[in-house]
């Protein structure tokens, strides 16, 4: 399951909440408070981290 931010597009609302879904879950379409519209954000929160020549995060990569 993936979390998801979105963002009610009412401009009195203005709600931003996170979901969690399936990849393949079709999009919400309504702020769970004033039922407006909604748009899904792009997040720049991630798990998955760079680290010099290859990844690393919870000591997952390899030792040299």
């Amino acid at each position: 399951m993936i979390t998801y931010e979105y963002e009610c597009k009412n401009e009195v609302c203005k709600n931003v909440f996170e979901f969690k879904q399936r990849i393949n879950d079709e999009r919400l379409k309504e702020c769970p408070i004033c039922k407006g519209e909604v748009q899904r954000l792009i997040s720049s929160n991630t798990s998955f981290i760079l680290n010099g020549e290859g990844w690393a995060k919870d000591l997952y990569h390899k030792s040299t």
